[in-house]
């Protein structure tokens, strides 16, 4: 006759993987510097220059800001940005103070705030 085995058979069953309790902590975005914020002078004289241009004002000063721009790309020089930034600046308000709605107030600050950090 067959024998029975009267052992108990060992079941191994997959054990379920413990779930840790600590989370990633996520690292916050750094914060953006005083230099990050700031607003560049040629990305301040191009806002200048567009708004000259829709308002149809000071063509010279459209085209001595256009050159100094290109001047500008090639050797990181700002004077000549700087100068006409500070005219266009004039232009600007003169142009705001016969209509306030014509130039916008971020246009006019990015302006001086570029004229004022360099």
């Amino acid at each position: 006759m067959n024998q029975i085995q009267t052992e108990p058979l060992e079941i191994m069953a997959k054990a379920t993987a413990k779930k840790t309790t600590e989370t990633s902590v996520k690292k916050a975005a750094p914060k953006k510097t005083a230099k990050a914020s700031a607003v560049s002078i040629d990305k301040a004289c191009e806002q200048a220059l567009d708004k000259l241009k829709s308002l149809s004002i000071e063509p010279q000063l459209q085209a001595d800001i256009e050159w100094c721009l290109g001047s500008y790309r090639h050797d990181h020089n700002p004077i000549g940005l700087l100068q006409n930034g500070a005219r266009a600046l004039e232009a600007l308000n003169a142009a705001k103070s016969k209509n306030a709605k014509a130039v916008t107030a971020k246009v006019i600050s990015d302006l001086q705030k570029a004229l004022q950090q360099a």
